[in-house]
């Protein structure tokens, strides 16, 4: 087993050399596209855009993009994936010949396990819903058949595109191998056409969303002290990312599993607190609410506002300090997007009105 997984690693590392040889102008290109496939983005840009759209497809994407997310965290505490950025420093598999040269970059030290890939799998997830919701929207009226057909081979392939520079970007950078990206795609789709199926996600109460934030932070506790009471340290990791990363300063602890966990678990829970709020039912479930101007309203403030807020980072030398302020400030983000500025934007525009009249 472990001669066999040798071997898939090997190959991987040289198709990670490939890459860095012979694209290495494109350096700046794939870190970007790391950057872009970051579920950040879905919470601070798709998810205000997509929820005044469609708000069924804004809540979906907040679904996908946390459970997904944590199963992604589950999955790599089980099966102990290894990165190539530290890999190919451990191996014996080259006891026999020089170590390749696997350059590193300021993304590539990241501190979690390495299967399946966290970025693929979250893109995956993330743009299935937005190509599926795209789909139902521009062909459901639509009657010609070849436009249909163009429509739906145009978007697949701006799928399938965006998840191969994903791929790429990732091998590129030493962060993943190739079949860890693989898996990541496959398993962001089948979560994404899960949820496909799954509508109680659109009723789900306060009460609901906490019960489902409590469970999500119990279960993936009680697994890692369950496996650390029989010696079983799933963050070991974190210590061969110090060990082989070649500066210091590019290891984030926002990278570790449980700043994941309690980012997505913040993001969730603010979601159902919004959902449930009388700013959220006052602005946006009256007539006004249903206009378009008040509607790219809400996306234009909520997008500069969000990205100012993104500009605040919690400070990193207190642990617990760190993971407290990151649930604090991901409940904040669909707080803001759907309860605070629209609520905001209904008192100025009907002052406005009143005004007027």
């Amino acid at each position: 087993m472990e001669s066999g997984m040798d071997l898939i690693h090997g190959s991987g590392i040289q198709m990670v050399q490939y890459l860095q040889t012979s694209y290495k102008d494109s350096q700046n290109l794939f870190l970007f596209i790391s950057f872009a496939a970051d579920l950040r983005n879905t919470f601070f840009v798709f998810f205000p855009i997509w929820f005044y759209l469609c708000e069924s497809v804004g809540i979906k994407l907040i679904w996908v993009a946390v459970i997904g997310d944590w199963l992604n965290l589950i999955f790599k505490w089980i099966l102990f994936g290894q990165r190539p950025y530290w890999w190919v420093h451990e191996t014996s598999f080259y006891s026999n010949s020089s170590v390749p040269v696997v350059e590193q970059f300021p993304v590539t030290c990241e501190t979690g396990p390495g299967s399946p890939s966290g970025h693929a799998m979250g893109s995956a997830g993330v743009y299935y819903v937005m190509v599926t919701a795209l789909l139902t929207l521009l062909l459901q009226k639509q009657q010609q058949q070849l436009k249909k057909w163009c429509t739906h081979s145009l978007l697949w392939m701006g799928f399938w595109g965006v998840q191969i520079c994903v791929c790429l970007s990732r091998i590129f950078l030493a962060a993943h191998f190739p079949h860890q990206v693989i898996t990541g795609v496959i398993s962001g789709m089948a979560v994404a056409e899960a949820f496909n199926h799954l509508h109680l996600i659109y009723k789900a109460s306060l009460k609901q969303y906490v019960y489902t934030t409590a469970f999500l932070f119990v279960f993936a506790l009680g697994f890692y002290l369950f496996l650390k009471a029989f010696g079983v340290d799933l963050l070991w990791s974190v210590e061969k990312a110090r060990r082989w990363c070649v500066n210091a300063e590019w290891i984030h602890i926002d990278t570790t599993p449980f700043a994941g966990l309690l980012r997505n678990l913040g993001t969730l829970f603010g979601l159902g607190l919004a959902l449930s709020s009388q700013l959220y039912t006052d602005s946006c479930k009256g007539e006004q609410g249903q206009r378009l101007s008040f509607k790219l309203g809400c996306i234009v403030f909520s997008l500069i506002v969000l990205h100012l807020f993104d500009a605040f980072k919690p400070p990193a030398r207190n642990e617990l300090l760190f993971y407290f302020l990151s649930f604090c400030k991901s409940a904040a983000v669909p707080l803001t997007a759907v309860a605070i500025i629209p609520y905001c934007l209904f008192h100025i525009t009907r002052t406005h009105d009143k005004k007027i009249l």
